[in-house]
């Protein structure tokens, strides 16, 4: 078996622009980086001994509203996600639950993924409460919830007023495939262990 590609963590972490008349609320799975103010170390430290994070009170935080964000985004699910000391990574998947074919599930034989192998990124709409549809959130719509309320949360501990606690942009990459996702996966899962490596060290 041929070996996969490497994944490339300086490809996804730089692209800070979105991509150009990409609609975000596409069904699919994408790849989120967000940064603390100033890359400051607000959300624990890294235990070399084992190779893992340990989260402060903020952090803690943090990784409470990510999970949460799942619940106020009924339409999306959560993937692999790992808190850093001073940035975030998460893969979100839009459309969970859909009948279209995402990166990590099955792929039916009926034909209804496409031939090339990429993700079917037809808008898709969820259903609400009164059975009535309504459009899937944006990766911005979403990302942007986290971040307001993490940032309102710990500035309320801490008695900041509002005080930013992330950078103002997000980094993204619209996951294509099976390999991506797993690359990706394998990243994060690893991140801790390769923090000194890592491009966003400070």
């Amino acid at each position: 078996m041929p070996d996969q590609p490497k994944y490339e963590p300086e490809i996804h972490h730089r692209r800070s622009l979105r991509l150009r008349k990409y609609d975000y609320s596409q069904a699919g799975a994408y790849f989120v980086t967000v940064c603390a103010q100033n890359r400051e170390r607000l959300f624990g430290e890294i235990d070399d001994t084992q190779a893992r994070m340990v989260l402060n009170e903020f952090g803690t935080i943090v990784h409470d509203v990510w999970i949460q964000t799942q619940q106020h985004f009924p339409s999306i699910d959560l993937d692999a996600f790992v808190i850093m000391p001073n940035h975030f990574h998460g893969i979100i998947i839009v459309g969970a639950g859909s009948s279209r074919p995402l990166p990590g599930s099955p792929r039916p034989d009926s034909g209804s993924s496409r031939p090339d192998g990429l993700i079917d990124t037809t808008p898709i709409a969820a259903q609400n409460q009164r059975g009535r549809e309504y459009r899937a959130p944006m990766v911005g719509n979403i990302v942007g919830y986290f971040k307001y309320q993490s940032t309102k949360r710990i500035n309320f501990i801490r008695n900041a007023g509002f005080q930013k606690l992330w950078q103002r942009n997000y980094y993204d990459h619209v996951i294509r495939d099976d390999d991506d996702l797993n690359r990706i996966r394998e990243y994060i899962t690893n991140n801790p262990a390769n923090w000194q490596e890592d491009e966003l060290y400070a």
